[in-house]
């Protein structure tokens, strides 16, 4: 077996660049007389904008340039409009208000942007922004759903009084009250999705700079998906796309905060034009709190209803999620994909369900790692769980009762979902064997003789991934090296690596003869880029396309060079053969040949040995069973995860190392919006009090115990590989299996739920509560 073929656990190809220090990120990228740009950010939550006085900023030493909102409006610049929102779906009326590059009568969030500065130095263009002016009256500001809703409450927008930007209702109301009221027990849980921020390695950052001569601006950038900022560069400037060049070289994480050209990459475009300079910017980590989108954020009253076998019968949920003051171009996207994932791997065969889009004083919301499904199973699984306690089922056991049975794939949810395959019940019997379930009790027990406390918790998630399809290309190059040049990019998930293993097991061409290009709109004809765990799905489907088209082009030219007709020529492991016989010539040598000037070579086949495909299947669905286990100390309140198991249904798994190293990020960035991470606005005045990593716990690496991770690979059923996709499997299920590991450690104590983070102070906050009463 090709040890760097398909399904083998090569090691990343692009790492030893990266421990080394040779990435290159937007900050690396340097340009003659390159300029410096700071913003000038709003201090108040809510505020009217009296007087901008640049004057002294524009006098200061070094400036080049002081711009406010006036002098963008005066280049026809308007805002970045919101591409998804609920009225695609058919949700009815919304209120679409888009990110505007510099605020110029209203500020409506801690950081909004009011002026930009440019400079020879940065620190020079720090001096002239701290000399900018600006004369505020304070106006109250709601920085939460339940203040942005609260009667009377001020509104963000004036023509949106209530603060509700959408209502998306789905189900049946009346069928579902009808099964409440005959149901034989009905559980209701209410919780919170705290707010994060992606808090990426590398901070966004972008350089943009203009060619006069030919009219063209290039953005470096720290982006997932260049092809979709160069159509909102166009959209914004009214420019056709091809006076404007992206390039991403390496970047630094993303998990779809770093999905949208941000009003920072807009602006830079729009002052390098002005200053015919390139003009440069890169976010320290208080101003990425500040001005980055962030994540989660969304409230929910849900109930279950059940019969006397511990059957579901429906499921009610109420959902408001915090957009903020602007709506980012997918701000709509968590709350729909949220919606639509409700079910999780439950037969439910009713359910009515209202979800509500609220605007506050905050940052815009955004896609972040799961996009809506961590919310939608940390919902469900909570409320499942706590069922379990309340019937006096165990948790296994319930899930057992509700699962839908791998014999009914393909199942269409109550929401109108499709999930094509998965053996939920074999995946959760691997689970608990691998996490030794049975033998929890020894482990509680020795737990308890050392003073503490240890729960148990199981969750059972599903999500959906892969949306839209892609395009990729491959390349011969006259020496038989091979380029592939993807639509797709990779932001740390070892694209160069898996995609080198399918070319090479496909073409039988060496693993290190193959290179990848990608993040270039110059360079790449299009391409949708990577978020929503697509890029194995869609750009491998691709890619294999692409590589069945290049050995059917190669096949006449070896015909040729075999002396034999194309009907007897066959392709396996890189060669081309006569069929039946030893007579072979590799495909390199084909490539070779096809490039060669036609003399005696038939030029009918054109030159070179390329192709281009796309694929565009429909989304598939991880899914997965995740058992942890934790130790709590009663007297402090600290949570300690002692053991963390996890079975995953990922299809096919391309690369078994790189799947393990994508669940264990999931998991990490799971675990810290479960035990420490949130962003935390002061209810009053609406502040960042999280403005720094002083502030926002990020988890550490003594955070986290050793990670069990292992496979029930059933194969997707709408794509040739059979993969499904995998990026976010870890942060989707991670938040309800520590939640419910905690409150089974502490329900003996009387505690029947912790919201999220669950702190040292917030755990024993519920110890104490539930010892009170």
């Amino acid at each position: 077996m090709n040890k760097f073929g398909v399904g083998q656990p090569v090691p990343r190809s692009e790492d030893p660049r990266f421990l080394t220090g040779r990435g290159v990120y937007v900050d690396d990228i340097v340009l003659p007389r390159q300029t410096h740009a700071v913003f000038v950010r709003a201090p108040h939550a809510h505020a009217r904008v009296r007087r901008i006085d640049t004057r002294a900023a524009a006098a200061a030493p070094g400036v080049v340039l002081v711009a406010t909102a006036k002098d963008i409006a005066a280049a026809g610049i308007t805002g970045i409009a919101c591409h998804v929102m609920p009225a695609d779906m058919h949700a009815g009326p919304e209120v679409p208000k888009p990110l505007r590059p510099l605020l110029v009568e209203t500020v409506r969030h801690v950081g909004d942007r009011v002026a930009i500065v440019v400079a020879e130095t940065p620190e020079a263009a720090r001096d002239a922004a701290e000399r900018v002016d600006v004369d505020y009256e304070i106006l109250p500001a709601a920085s939460s759903i339940g203040a942005a809703m609260a009667k009377g409450a001020p509104a963000v927008w004036p023509e949106v009084p209530d603060n509700v930007s959408f209502t998306l209702p789905r189900g049946d109301k009346l069928a579902v009250d009808a099964a409440f009221a005959a149901a034989h027990h009905v559980s209701r849980l209410a919780v919170v999705n705290n707010r994060v921020s992606a808090n990426t390695m590398e901070p966004r950052g972008c350089m943009a700079t203009h060619d006069v001569g030919t009219g063209e601006t290039i953005l470096y950038t720290s982006t997932q998906m260049p092809h979709a900022q160069r159509q909102a560069l166009a959209e914004l400037f009214r420019v056709p796309e091809n006076h404007f060049r992206v390039i991403a070289r390496d970047v630094g994480g993303g998990f779809g905060m770093k999905g949208t050209l941000f009003c920072e990459d807009a602006l830079l475009v729009w002052a390098t034009r002005k200053v015919g300079r390139p003009v440069r910017w890169t976010a320290d980590r208080s101003e990425s709190h500040l001005a980055d989108e962030h994540g989660r954020d969304q409230i929910a009253d849900l109930a279950l209803a059940f019969d006397k076998d511990g059957r579901i019968l429906a499921l009610r949920a109420e959902m408001a999620w915090n957009l903020g003051a602007y709506l980012s171009s997918a701000a709509a996207v968590c709350a729909i994909t949220g919606l639509g994932m409700l079910t999780g791997v439950y037969h439910v065969p009713l359910i009515h369900a209202v979800t509500r889009g609220v605007f506050t004083h905050t940052q815009a919301l955004a896609p972040y790692r799961g996009a809506g499904r961590p919310e939608a199973i940390y919902q469900l699984e909570r409320l499942i769980d706590l069922a379990a306690r309340e019937m006096k089922i165990a948790p296994a056991e319930l899930r057992r009762r509700n699962y839908i049975p791998a014999s009914a794939m393909p199942y269409t949810t109550s929401l109108e979902t499709m999930y094509d395959s998965g053996d939920f019940t074999a995946t959760m019997d691997k689970a608990l064997a691998v996490a030794d379930w049975n033998g929890f009790a020894a482990r509680r027990a020795e737990s308890e003789r050392r003073g503490r406390r240890r729960g148990i918790g199981l969750c059972y998630y599903i999500e959906i991934s892969a949306f839209f399809n892609e395009r990729m290309e491959i390349r011969f190059e006259p020496g038989g090296t091979v380029t592939v040049l993807a639509g797709t990019f990779s932001h740390g998930q070892g694209h160069e690596t898996v995609y080198a293993q399918l070319v090479s097991d496909w073409l039988g061409v060496p693993f290190e003869s193959v290179r990848l290009i990608q993040g270039d709109t110059n360079a790449i004809n299009f391409g949708r880029g990577t978020f929503g765990s697509r890029s194995g799905t869609q750009g491998g489907s691709a890619l294999k396309a692409a590589a069945d088209i290049v050995i059917e082009k190669g096949r006449k030219m070896a015909a040729f060079m075999l002396e034999a007709a194309e009907g007897d020529i066959e392709f396996k492991d890189g060669l081309y053969r006569i069929a039946g016989t030893d007579k072979a010539v590799p495909i390199q040598a084909v490539a070779g040949t096809a490039f060669a000037i036609p003399f005696g070579v038939p030029a009918t086949g054109g030159i070179g040995l390329e192709a281009e495909a796309s694929f565009g299947g429909p989304p598939n669905f991880p899914n997965g069973c995740q058992v942890c286990e934790v130790e709590v100390d009663l007297d402090t309140g600290k949570v300690e995860i002692v053991r963390f198991t996890t079975v995953n249904d990922v299809g096919f798994a391309l690369n078994p190392l790189l799947l393990h190293g994508q669940i264990h990020g999931g998991l990490a960035q799971g675990i810290g919006q479960a035990l420490c991470e949130a962003i935390v606005f002061d209810e009053a005045s609406g502040q960042l009090l999280s403005g720094s990593f002083m502030d926002y716990c990020m988890p550490r690496a003594d955070d986290f115990c050793s990670f069990v991770t292992d496979e029930n690979q059933v194969p997707c059923q709408t794509n040739p590989l059979g993969v499904k996709g995998a990026g976010e499997a870890g942060t989707v299920g991670a938040p309800p299996a520590v939640v419910n590991a905690i409150v089974d450690a502490l329900g003996p104590l009387g505690v029947t739920h912790v919201d999220m983070p669950a702190t040292p102070e917030r755990v024993w906050q519920a110890i104490r509560a539930a010892r009170v009463n």
